[in-house]
């Protein structure tokens, strides 16, 4: 178990990185106070007359032509990888799953050490000095 942990880390451990400083991005600019949008920029945000969202289906207003929209809007589309395409999607989701692995995996391997320990004859500790 422990060669799986080090080698998938290897991998993985940058996109995690980058996952979790894109993931606290997008928080601290959602806290960051937006500037007032002028009624001309609302109107350019609003959909075209007589555009009705089909039902069942997520509809989102597009993107500004002059960037990204706002800062939490675009570091929550680096942070899920769509800004990447189907590829930066993929790579989010087997990030998340091998953030689920390296949490069971590490239990497992700490309780493996404290269980060796134990057979050792150490003292009933939970954790090392």
């Amino acid at each position: 178990m422990r060669k799986w942990h080090r080698w998938i880390s290897l991998f993985f451990g940058i996109f995690m990185l980058f996952i979790a400083a894109t993931g606290i991005l997008s928080h601290a600019a959602a806290l960051w106070p937006e500037p007032v949008q002028t009624a001309e920029q609302l109107a350019a945000s609003e959909p075209p007359a007589g555009f009705v969202c089909p039902e069942g289906w997520r509809c989102m207003p597009p993107r500004n032509s002059e960037g990204f929209g706002s800062l939490t809007g675009f570091f929550h589309h680096l942070h899920s990888g769509e800004e990447f395409g189907p590829v930066g999607t993929a790579i989010s989701i087997l990030s998340g799953f091998a953030l689920l692995f390296f949490a069971f995996s590490g239990l497992w391997l700490y309780f493996q050490m404290w269980a060796n320990r134990k057979e050792r004859g150490a003292k009933d500790r939970w954790f090392w000095k």
